[in-house]
C-alpha cells in the first residue's frame, strides 16, 4: 500500500534537498557516502523532474522567488516541504511497478496537489529507511510562484495567489491522501485506507526519536560490554511507546476501566483519566499528559471500552466498526484482475454495508432524505464555525498586539518622560535610544488603533485575552468533534447511494425499438 509522509524544513539551503536526492546518504546519520577518492556517489537509480522549475537549478530557483516575494527572511520560516509517497514493496512483484512507472504517477499526483509551486519530483528505488520499496520525494519551495486557480482543500484566504505560502493543513494532507489511495486503486496497486486513523499513530518525530535514541542506546552498551558489563538495557523506547507497551499489557488481563487504571498505576506508574471523552495518559517522567490520539485509537476510549466489554460474556458479541466506503468492483482495477482479491472486497463491501445499516438505525435516519439533510447541515455549520473560529484567531493576534503594545508603552513611558524634560535632549536620546525608540512605537501604534484616544487597561486586555482562548479551545474541540461526526455521514451517505444503486435491476432492452428499426 502507499503511505504519505510530511516533513517541514526551515533549512534556507535548498541545495541540501538536490545533495539527498542525487547522492547515496547513510540513513542513520544522514551523511554522505563518499568513494576511496572522497567523491560523492550517485545514487544507482533514480528518476528526476521538475514542477515549474529545471530540477538542476531547483536551489536558485526557489531563491530568486523567495527573493521577489520579499518571503522566507526569518530564521524560524519554513522555507520548504517534503512529501514522501511509499509504495507497497509487493507492488514490484505483484503489480509491475517500475521505478520509471512510480515516477510517472507520483509526478501526476504532484501537478495535481502543488500546481503553482516549484518543486523536485525524485523517485528512489534502493528503499527507504531499509524498507526495500520503491518511494518518491516531492520536495517544494514553501512560497507559491504562479497564482493558481482555488481548489477545494484551500481554507486560508488568498491561498491561490502567487506568493503565499503552502500550509500543510488537516484538510490537505486528507485531500492528498485520498487523491493517492484513488489513484493506486486506477493503477491496481496494494492500497489501504489513509484516512481511517491509526492503530499506532508513529509520526516523523518520533519516528527520528527512537532511531537516534537506539543509536545512543547502543553506543552506550558497547562502552559497558567492553568493561566487562552486561547493559541493562538493549531496546530504546520513546515515552508514547512506553505508554503502548504498558497499555497492551494492562487491557489483555483488565476486565474493566478501573481495573486497567490501577494495574496501569501500579505497574508502570502511569495514570490515566478520561477527559471530555477521550483518554489521557501522564508518563513517570512527564509533566504534561499524552492523548489517545497521540498513541492511536488502539489505546482510545472507544476502542479499550469494547475491549473490556468483549470480555464481558452478557455484553453484545456485535461491536461496530468505523465506517468504510463500500467499493466500487466495477470500476476497481486490481478486482478485475484478481477473483481473489475481488472476493476479498466482496466480504468487506457486505461487512461495511451492515455497518451502515446499523449506524442509520443508531441515527434514527428514517428515509434517505433525512441522512443527506443531516450531512448538509452539518457542512453548513463546520463552515459557519470555521469561519468563525478563524476571526477569533485573528481577534487574537490584535489582542495580542494590544498587550504588546500597551506594556511597551508603560514600560518606557517614564524613561520618555525625562527626556521631555531633559535639558540636552540630543544627549539623552543617544544613552536612552532603545527605550526611547519603543516608547514611540507603541505610542504611534496606540494612537493609530484607538481612534478615540481612550485605551483598554492592561488588566482589561489580559482578561479579555483569557476568556478569547477559552473560546478559541472550545472552538476546537467542536470543529474536531464535528469533523468525525461529518466523516461518518458522509461515508454513511455514499454507502446507501451505493447500497440502493446495487438494488436497481438493470433495464430491459425494449423489443419495440429494435422491431421499428
Amino acid at each position: 500500500m502507499a503511505i504519505v509522509k510530511h516533513i517541514k524544513s526551515r533549512n534556507a539551503n535548498y541545495s541540501a534537498a538536490i545533495n539527498y536526492l542525487l547522492f547515496e546518504h547513510d540513513e542513520k546519520t544522514g551523511k554522505k557516502i563518499v568513494d576511496e577518492s572522497g567523491r560523492c556517489i550517485l545514487r544507482k537509480e533514480f528518476y528526476m523532474d521538475g514542477l515549474n522549475c529545471d530540477p538542476m537549478s531547483f536551489d536558485k530557483e526557489c531563491e530568486l522567488t523567495n527573493a521577489h516575494f520579499h518571503k522566507n527572511k526569518k530564521r524560524e520560516d519554513i522555507k520548504s516541504h517534503h512529501y514522501i509517497i511509499s509504495y507497497d514493496p509487493a507492488d514490484v512483484t505483484e503489480n509491475r511497478l517500475t521505478g520509471e512507472r512510480a515516477q510517472a504517477i507520483s509526478l501526476d499526483l504532484a501537478k495535481q496537489m502543488f500546481p503553482g509551486y516549484q518543486a523536485l519530483v525524485v523517485t528512489h528505488t534502493d528503499g527507504h529507511n531499509e524498507s526495500g520499496n520503491i518511494h518518491t520525494h516531492i520536495v517544494i519551495n514553501s512560497v507559491r510562484k504562479t497564482a493558481v486557480e482555488r481548489q477545494p482543500y484551500m481554507d486560508k484566504p488568498h491561498e491561490e495567489a502567487a506568493g503565499y505560502k503552502h500550509r500543510s493543513t488537516d484538510k490537505f494532507m486528507s485531500t492528498f491522501k485520498k487523491t493517492v489511495m484513488d489513484r493506486c486503486q486506477q493503477e491496481g496497486l496494494h492500497q489501504i485506507d489513509l484516512l481511517a486513523p491509526a492503530e499506532r499513530k508513529i509520526t516523523q518525530k518520533e519516528y527520528m526519536a527512537q532511531k537516534h535514541g537506539q543509536q545512543k542506546l547502543d553506543e552506550i552498551n558497547q562502552k559497558i560490554i567492553e568493561d566487562g558489563l552486561k547493559p541493562t538495557s538493549t531496546v530504546f523506547l520513546t515515552q508514547k511507546e512506553y505508554l503502548r507497551n504498558a497499555i497492551d499489557e494492562c487491557v489483555a488481563t483488565s476486565n474493566s476501566f478501573d481495573e486497567f487504571q490501577s494495574k496501569l498505576l501500579e505497574q508502570f506508574q502511569i495514570s490515566v483519566i478520561e477527559h471530555r471523552g477521550r483518554y489521557s495518559y501522564l508518563h513517570p517522567d512527564r509533566q504534561k499528559r499524552i492523548t489517545e490520539r497521540a498513541l492511536g485509537t488502539r489505546y482510545g476510549k472507544e476502542h479499550l471500552e469494547q475491549t473490556f466489554l468483549c470480555k464481558d460474556p452478557l455484553a453484545i458479541l456485535y461491536v461496530r466498526s468505523h465506517l468504510r466506503l463500500v467499493v466500487n468492483l466495477q470500476t476497481n482495477v486490481k478486482a478485475m484482475q484478481s477473483p481473489a482479491y475481488a472476493h476479498r472486497v466482496k466480504l468487506s463491501n457486505l461487512q461495511q454495508m451492515a455497518n451502515t445499516i446499523i449506524y442509520v438505525q443508531e441515527h434514527r435516519f428514517d428515509t434517505q432524505s433525512d441522512l443527506k439533510n443531516t450531512l448538509l447541515a452539518s457542512k453548513q455549520e463546520l463552515a459557519e464555525l470555521q469561519t468563525q473560529f478563524t476571526q477569533h484567531r485573528s481577534n487574537l493576534r490584535i489582542l495580542n498586539e494590544q498587550i504588546r503594545y500597551t506594556g511597551q508603552y508603560y514600560a518606557n513611558k517614564e524613561v520618555y518622560s525625562q527626556f521631555s524634560k531633559a535639558k540636552y535632549k540630543g544627549k539623552y536620546r543617544k544613552e536612552h535610544a532603545k527605550e526611547i525608540q519603543k516608547y514611540e512605537e507603541a505610542r504611534d501604534w496606540l494612537r493609530s488603533f484607538y481612534q478615540d484616544g481612550k485605551m483598554t487597561s492592561l488588566k482589561n486586555l489580559t482578561l479579555q485575552k483569557e476568556k478569547l482562548q477559552q473560546q478559541i479551545s472550545s472552538e476546537e474541540e467542536a470543529i474536531s468533534s464535528l469533523t468525525e461526526k461529518l466523516k461518518d455521514l458522509d461515508t454513511a451517505d455514499q454507502n446507501v447511494d451505493a447500497i440502493l444503486q446495487m438494488q436497481i435491476p438493470e433495464p430491459v432492452k425494449s423489443k419495440t425499438k429494435d422491431l421499428e428499426r
